[in-house]
């Protein structure tokens, strides 16, 4: 990944205390994930990285917009978003996988952080599950031309399907009941 080297932090020369680090995100970070929900986006995250003697605590605030494809028009539109998150470091002789979300767990020898993947595991988190330009946008509405589209090659109500009895087959089944 090495489009994301800018999103490292050397924490190593750091004074114990609190520190911010700011990144701005663009629709070449969700090219470096091959499988990304998100394309593009503009976002600006915000890190206050609280340095401690065992551990590093950071508090992520990502805002901006990202392009999503509604699941009713099709049509692409501009979701808003905004995420505030804790994140926690901890250090340890060799890295170990850690059960809680919450904590990172770096070995000794790291001197850096690399904050691309939290980055992005938090805002394909913040994606809707269903994404309707109407209830998530920024106000737009739907293709109204493409909804009707859609109506139009749509199958039939189930009331309309038996009205529709064009088979003679179908009646002499229905006779049965």
């Amino acid at each position: 990944m090495k489009p994301l080297k800018q999103f490292s932090i050397p924490f190593t020369g750091l004074k114990i205390g609190k520190h911010q680090f700011d990144f701005d995100i663009d629709n070449s970070f969700f090219d470096a994930f091959e499988y990304s929900l998100v394309k593009k986006g503009t976002l600006k995250v915000d890190i206050e990285l609280d340095k401690q003697e065992t551990m590093l605590i950071l508090q992520f605030h990502i805002k901006g917009t990202i392009v999503l494809d509604c699941d009713k028009c099709l049509s692409e539109f501009n979701a808003p978003i905004e995420v505030q998150e804790r994140q926690i470091v901890k250090f340890a002789e060799d890295e170990l996988e850690s059960d809680d979300l919450e904590i990172i767990v770096l070995s000794k020898k790291e001197s850096e952080l690399d904050v691309a993947l939290p980055i992005y595991e938090l805002i394909t988190v913040s994606v809707p599950y269903i994404k309707v330009c109407e209830q998530n946008g920024d106000g737009q509405k739907c293709d109204q031309e493409m909804i009707d589209r859609l109506k139009s090659l749509s199958a039939g109500t189930p009331e309309e399907e038996e009205n529709n009895d064009d088979d003679p087959r179908w009646a002499a089944l229905k006779k049965l009941k």
